[in-house]
Order: structure tokens, then sequence, then C-alpha cells
């Protein structure tokens, strides 16, 4: 007999239970960090898997440190349904960052379990290990891992302490010759799906609790050195000053310019280290970062272009060297189109009041490695203030009990969808 889907209001009170639990597992007392193979990363798997067991799925910890659970549909054959986020955090980070969309898989997939409903596919739920890229020199390994696209390399990097990956690996209880073997082949996932804070004040705002995705934000990151000449505070004029410092500050506030000038773009100085770094002396030399992102490649290439040329501009009036080092780059990642519609279902079916708004993803997410192997699609969830990787991030449990109750329904508009 087919039970009663649980309401919002319910799978928030779970949700927030299921979260209190798995974050008891950090690796500094007093605060949740939980790095990628750290001991609260294994003890977080177990818990993970355990609950994925509960909630009816067939559970391991993957060669690579992720958590998989299935449940298998009506007829072999189907390709799956992937709800997944990730289990690690930055240090000192906060509560619901990936966890929350962990717990919403696993409560999607107990909900469906209790009612009595066998989807016409499979179901998965995946806790990845390594979204955050924290401890080591990596790029979403575990998400990269399932998509086919994990690099070798990897496993030669170290963390601050000098552990090699791999061999933190094989503490961990993984095995770095299988993760080859993770690979999904094409066509054997329909759709991935993944739950998250929206880490931004949009929503909040707007008074929406839930948003789609649209894509997720190409961004490009660069070390600047600006060079010029130390001096004495006291004694070197200003007309004949080259000071590293305010020719940089002068960049920072052309980045902040270019940035604004483009639509939904954003741009950031995230690091800025003067030196020699004493009150009484002219900043001889400088070294900071840049971070810029947009929702298109070629609105992303445009701000580089405008963004070298400003810098060059003010180094040359200013009378100062400049050297710009590219070091990390990620394109547009769109979200699938269909999926996109069906999460709009399940915001429908889930209350007549809600709107569907639909927004980019300026923060990068395992969705982006995913897209590469299968269809992706995102929902973002209210959080205070947008405040994210902070023990002062916080959201309500009505929000999440939202969010669940919408993926829930999604989950079922794509059963329909299979008839």
């Amino acid at each position: 007999m087919t039970q009663m889907l649980p309401s919002a209001a319910v799978l928030g009170a779970r949700a927030f239970a299921a979260l209190a639990g798995l974050n008891r597992f950090s690796d500094e007392p007093g605060k949740l960090t939980r790095l990628y193979l750290s001991p609260a990363h294994r003890q977080a798997a177990e818990w993970v898997k355990g609950a994925m067991e509960v909630a009816g799925l067939s559970a391991f910890i993957d060669a690579a440190g992720s958590v998989q659970g299935r449940r298998d549909g009506a007829a072999a054959g189907h390709p799956s349904v992937m709800i997944g986020s990730h289990i690690d955090t930055v240090k000192d980070g906060g509560r619901f960052d990936g966890n929350l969309g962990v717990v919403a898989g696993i409560l999607v997939a107990q909900a469906l379990r209790d009612a009595g409903i066998t989807l016409p596919f499979p179901l998965e739920v995946v806790a990845f290990g390594d979204e955050e890229n924290v401890r080591f020199p990596t790029h979403l390994s575990t998400s990269e891992a399932l998509a086919g696209r994990y690099d070798p390399a990897w496993l030669d990097g170290r963390d601050a302490d000098g552990v090699k990956l791999s061999d933190a690996l094989v503490a961990f209880g993984g095995n770095p010759a299988g993760i080859p073997a993770l690979a999904r082949k094409p066509g054997s996932i329909r759709a991935y799906l993944e739950l998250h804070i929206e880490q931004g004040p949009v929503l909040e705002a707007e008074n929406e609790p839930v948003g789609i995705v649209t894509t997720i934000n190409a961004q490009s990151r660069a070390r600047v050195r600006i060079t010029g000449e130390a001096g004495h505070a006291g004694t070197v004029p200003m007309a004949l000053r080259k000071d590293a410092l305010t020719a940089a500050a002068e960049m920072a506030l052309a980045l902040e310019a270019i940035a604004g000038s483009h639509e939904l773009a954003v741009g950031t100085v995230g690091v800025f280290r003067p030196n020699p770094g004493a009150t009484n002396v002219v900043p001889g030399a400088v070294e900071f970062t840049i971070d810029f992102r947009a929702p298109k490649n070629e609105t992303l290439a445009s701000m580089e272009t405008a963004i070298r040329a400003r810098f060059a501009e003010i180094a040359t009036r200013r009378g100062v060297g400049l050297d710009i080092v590219p070091y990390a780059r990620a394109e547009a990642v769109p979200m699938d189109p269909a999926l996109q519609e069906a999460l709009a279902a399940g915001v429908t079916k889930t209350g007549s009041n809600l709107a569907t708004r639909r927004l980019p993803s300026g923060a990068g997410h395992d969705a982006m490695s995913m897209a590469a192997v299968a269809p992706a699609a995102m929902l973002f969830v209210r959080n205070e203030k947008g405040i994210s990787h902070s023990p002062l991030e916080n959201m309500t449990e009505a929000d999440a009990g939202i969010a669940i109750r919408v993926m829930l329904e999604t989950i079922l508009e794509l059963a329909e969808r299979s008839k």
C-alpha cells in the first residue's frame, strides 16, 4: 500500500536532525573542519553509508573516498538518476554547505521507500569527498573520478604537512589504482541533481526559499605582482614616488569597475601583500590575487581583455612593473534546460505560492564535473545573508524542508516523464 509522502515541515525537521548527527565529525574540536581523507572525513563517510542503508540504499565507500548509494528501479537497464553533493568542508566551515545536499538525497530515497514507490529508473545518492579542495592541490577530484576526468598527477600532490594524497587515500581505506574504474559510461546516468545553499544573498533579498540554477559561472584567477621603488615615507616627494601599493590599489578599484560594468559579473581581490610592509616605508612591491567570474565565457574573455589593458595603463602611468600570472580557469557550465523545467515542475507541485526564480551560480560545485557525463541541474536554497564557508552560515528548517520536497517532486516528475 502506497503511503503519503512526508510534508516539507517533516522533511525539514528530519534534515536538521540528520545534520546534527553528521556534523559531529570534525578535525577540530569546537569547529566544523572536515578535510578530504582526514579521520573526520572517514567517520562522516561511515555515518553517511549507514544513513543510506537505513534509507533503503545499497551503499559503499568507493576507491576515491566518496560514498555511493543505490536503489534499483522497476526494470533493469535504465540509466539512473543521481542526487549528489559533498561532505568535506573548508576550515571552520558552515553546517549546510554540501552536507545539506547529501542529507537531502538520503531523505528523498527514504521518503520514496517508505511510501512504497518504486521508480522506473535506479536512484543513486553520492556524497563526494573533495569538493572544497582545501587539503590537496586538486579540483573536484572525487566527482571528476565519476566523470572519467581524474588527473593522476593529483595523487602526487601533498598537503601542508607534506602528506602525499595517494598515501592519505590508502590510509583512509581507498585505492588509488581503483580510481579509473569509477568512471561512469556516457548514457549510464539520466540526470544529476544537486541541492545546495545559495552562498549568496539573492534569494533572501527577493524573499524566495529556492531558486533554479541556470549556469555555473566561468571563472578566472591570477596572481599579480607590482614592482615599484621602496623609499623613506618622509623624504620621497609624492611626485617622484613609484609606490607599488597605490598602483595596486588603483588596479583593485579598476577590477571592481570592470566587473560592475558586465551583467551578473563579479571581481575580487582576495589577497593583498605589500612589501616590506613597514609604516615608514613607501612599498616597493605588492602581490595580490584577482578572481573574476561571469555566467558566459565570452563575458569572462571580455573582462580579461579589459583587466589587462587597464592594469597595463595604470602601471605605465605610475612607472611601476606589472606581472600577471593566471593560475586557474574554468569554463561556464550551463545547466540542462530539460532538468531545469523538471525542477520548475517540482517547485510548482511543492507550493502554488513559490516562484520559479532562476539565477546563476557564482561558486563552483560538483555539478560542474558531472555535467561532463550526464545532464545536470541544481537547486539553490536561501541562506541567511548569503554567508557561507563560515560558522555563521545559517538557514531555516522550513526552507530546508521546502527544498527537499522540491527535489522529491522533481524525482517523481522525472518518473512520470519516463512512462
